[in-house]
């Protein structure tokens, strides 16, 4: 499924039009099949109060299209107009044939009746701005939905359902208008918006549901940025014949842990094992193996020199370079630490033509360590994964948090056509870019994965697909969404608090099984 931007929504309705869908047909579409969801979130239409607050342009066409359907199907439903409608409106027509309540913003008593509706009412349909909104909003629109949000605190039985994206919501940026309504829920139609993944507009979403309308598949393919389904990680995921052994499903090395980060090791290699690579090998200084070898039984290892803080020598690069032939992809940064010796390490590891796996996942401070490289993309192999926070990915371009926030989907597409790697963008909708520009979404936000660790078994699954196989595209992907449809599997049985990382591994096998099966 592609995520859009206005722009890209716009053509691909005009070229929805040039293929014979008329505008009036999607919007026939769009209002039943808003409609529709209604009366599902509200157990059915019949005997329902509903107010509709409706807009003057396409937004509120929808919406009066919805507003006659649900009529239709037994629902009291009374509009609030914020702007007149043409009396040639067919839509608006339509509804006054059926001889539905209707207010206008200009009567003097909009307001009173508004509240009084509200009072009773079971849901409000917000269709007064969708993805044309262009300034600011001011009274008395801005009036209008303060007194909707002031009924939703005393009423808090009574649902607002946003029509394509919350009034005052940008559909690019994910900017919000301080009126803008807190939505129970939002059906967003044909494609979700760009918007609705981004910060601080995504707060306002409430559950996002993407409707069709009716544009005729194959019009969307020159759109590059793709939002997950459940479909997409299906045929991603490695194939497991039965008549295979260890070696059929990969071996994975994995190079992480220091003195003051030993868990990063085993939640990384816990990873690996449970996405399914034959093979895990921990590298780690040698006193760290010791103390893990009991929490990490099916792992092999290979001890390293260690500094006298238990951190990674420098002379280790030697040593791992020997068994870098053994293995299919390579996973180094989790826990490591910034000793210098370390520091030294990971340069000579990355930096120094040795002979690297294909398949290499850059995570946590191998990131920062080379983030203080001069040209260090240049020297890294091409099919590198790099799986940075926030943080991280703003001492790797030089910039602030808020900068790599601002547009998260452009900042990766961005850095990754100029490094020619592939970034998995870590955080609330997490984006995965490709060297071409190309980007993928994860669907998920959730609270319950922000706690120590939940990256490092993120950064061990995505070793653990490339070992199998996958194409470092595929495997950040995937990966991304095995793990957070895990941390989903944890809120919905215990609540989105209380998830530590260690518990996303033994979730991992229910998901994938589930994922494979249609679930």
């Amino acid at each position: 499924m592609k995520l859009v931007t206005v722009g890209e929504m716009q053509e691909l309705e005009r070229r929805a039009e040039a293929a014979g869908v008329p505008t009036t047909q999607l919007m026939e579409n769009a209002g039943l099949a808003f409609a529709r969801s209604v009366r599902a979130s509200l157990g059915g239409a019949a005997d329902r109060h509903i107010v509709a607050l409706i807009g003057s342009g396409n937004n509120g066409g929808d919406g009066l299209v919805a507003a006659r359907h649900l009529a239709d199907w037994g629902a009291a439903v009374t509009l609030f107009l914020t702007a007149p409608r043409r009396d040639d409106d067919r839509n608006y027509r339509a509804v006054q044939d059926r001889v539905l309540p209707v207010y206008e913003l200009a009567q003097p008593a909009f307001f009173d009746v508004l509240a009084e509706t509200l009072a009773s009412a079971d849901a409000v349909l917000d269709a007064v701005l969708g993805t044309g909104r262009a300034r600011p909003i001011a009274s008395p629109l801005k009036d209008v939905l303060t007194t909707v949000r002031r009924a939703a605190g005393r009423r808090t039985a009574m649902q607002i359902i946003a029509l394509d994206l919350p009034t005052g919501l940008d559909a690019d940026t994910g900017a919000a208008d301080p009126a803008t309504l807190n939505a129970d829920r939002t059906v967003t139609l044909g494609y979700p918006k760009r918007g609705l993944t981004a910060f601080p507009g995504a707060g306002y979403t409430g559950a996002l549901e993407v409707v069709d309308i009716g544009i005729p598949p194959g019009l969307d393919e020159a759109v590059p940025v793709d939002f997950l389904t459940l479909d997409d990680v299906r045929r991603w995921l490695p194939n497991r014949p039965a008549q295979a052994n260890k070696g059929t499903f990969g071996r994975a090395l994995v190079v992480a842990g220091s003195g003051n980060y030993i868990g990063a090791a085993v939640l990384a290699c816990r990873g690996a094992l449970r996405a399914g690579a034959g093979l895990v090998t921990l590298a780690a200084p040698q006193p760290l193996i010791r103390t893990v070898a009991g929490a990490l039984a099916e792992a092999t290892y290979l001890p390293l020199p260690a500094t006298d803080t238990g951190d990674i020598a420098r002379t280790a690069a030697a040593e791992v370079a020997t068994a870098l032939p053994q293995y299919d992809a390579l996973l180094v940064g989790c826990g490591l630490g910034l000793h210098p010796e370390t520091r030294a390490f990971v340069e000579a590891l990355l930096l120094d033509d040795l002979p690297l796996p294909e398949r290499v996942v850059i995570d946590a401070d191998a990131l920062n360590t080379l983030a203080a490289l001069p040209h260090w993309w240049q020297r890294l192999p091409t099919q590198a994964v790099l799986t940075p926070h926030p943080g991280e990915l703003g001492r790797l371009l030089e910039r602030s948090v808020a900068e790599v926030q601002a547009d998260r989907i452009v900042t990766a597409q961005n850095a990754a056509h100029a490094w020619n790697k592939y970034i998995a963008l870590k955080g609330a909708y997490t984006v995965i870019a490709a060297p071409d520009r190309k980007a993928r979404v994860s669907p998920f936000a959730n609270p319950a994965l922000a706690s120590a660790g939940t990256g490092d078994v993120l950064a061990g699954i995505i070793a653990g697909l490339l070992a199998q196989g996958a194409t470092p595209y595929d495997a950040a992907a995937a990966g991304v969404f095995l793990h957070a449809a895990a941390g989903e599997r944890w809120v919905h049985a215990h609540g989105d608090a209380g998830l530590a990382a260690s518990d996303l591994p033994t979730l991992l096998p229910d998901v994938m099984r589930a994922i494979r099966s249609g679930g």
